[in-house]
């Protein structure tokens, strides 16, 4: 059992190199994204719409944990830049409805091989496709718990 000084090291956060995988790997997709004129957020966005396209921000937001409020100025930013229309549902106003123009459609051709070459940089002798699908499924599994702990949660305190 760690002594109560070791569990508040940094070298023994689970937190820590999660975190910063997550920084590298935004920063290795910047390039890619960089010729597309695309933000990472933005790419999510577009992923989740390439898809399925026609979907409500509450759906974007659910699929990529996203609140509105930080989801909407997002879109609006890229209706503005041409990738996406923004419409109010006529059986409901209060939903939008988002959908892919030509220039967002056009951008998943562009998008094709990003995955892939990601894929290559994060493999060696010691990481092999083998472990980087067991650490995503067991990444999945932990955004489930915690998504569910945090809906548990919300909900409790109604």
């Amino acid at each position: 059992m760690m002594e109560e000084n070791e569990n508040l090291k940094l070298e023994n956060q689970i937190c820590f190199p999660l975190y910063s995988v997550s920084r590298l790997i935004t920063r290795a997709y910047k390039p890619y994204l960089d010729t597309m004129g695309l933000t990472y957020p933005q790419y999510l966005v577009l992923l989740v719409l390439w898809e399925k396209d026609e979907q409500t921000v509450n759906q974007i937001g659910k699929k990529l944990l996203l609140n509105t409020n930080t989801l909407s100025p997002l879109i609006q930013r890229m209706q503005k830049n041409g990738l996406l229309l923004r419409t109010r549902s006529s059986e409901d106003e209060r939903t939008v409805k988002v959908n892919l123009t030509k220039k967002g459609l056009d951008n998943k051709e562009q998008a094709r091989n990003i995955p892939k070459d990601l894929l290559g940089k994060l493999l060696n002798e010691d990481v092999q496709v083998t472990d980087v699908m067991l650490l995503k499924r067991t990444l999945d599994s932990w955004i489930e718990i915690l998504n569910n702990e945090k809906e548990i949660n919300i909900n409790s305190e109604k």
